[in-house]
């Protein structure tokens, strides 16, 4: 197994697992690296098939097999960069909703929940004697 391979695997099962924004935010960034970095190797890749492309005759019969390795290096890389930003985005738009969702139900400490029950229960004017 390769480097790239190893990164998925570690990334699929912390994806499996991930339940909280910090999780699903955390998950975004490192797919978002990653695509960063594949785009890098990717663009190296380009570089060196321009490359074999202008300078063939250097290679002689080895040539045709070294441009079509690079194509298909540079195209399993940018597949690859495009698929860790579908899962960046999935994991933003999971952590945005996960963000809205406890933006929207506040969390009570258990002295608060106390403080507002007797408070309803001494405003209440039967409770007064």
């Amino acid at each position: 197994m390769g480097p790239l391979e190893a990164q998925n695997d570690t990334s699929r099962r912390a994806a499996q697992h991930a339940r909280t924004y910090a999780d699903h935010n955390n998950l975004a960034r490192q797919y978002e690296n990653t695509a960063k970095e594949i785009r890098v190797k990717a663009e190296e890749q380009k570089k060196l098939l321009q490359h074999y492309e202008e300078k063939s005759y250097l290679y002689g019969r080895q040539a045709q097999d070294f441009q079509s390795r690079t194509w298909a290096l540079v195209n399993k890389y940018e597949q690859a960069a495009e698929e860790n930003i579908r899962q960046a985005a999935f994991h933003q738009k999971m952590a945005s909703e996960l963000a809205k969702r406890d933006y929207a139900t506040p969390m009570e400490t258990p002295g608060q929940q106390n403080r507002e029950n007797k408070a309803r229960i001494g405003s209440d004017p039967k409770d007064r004697i």
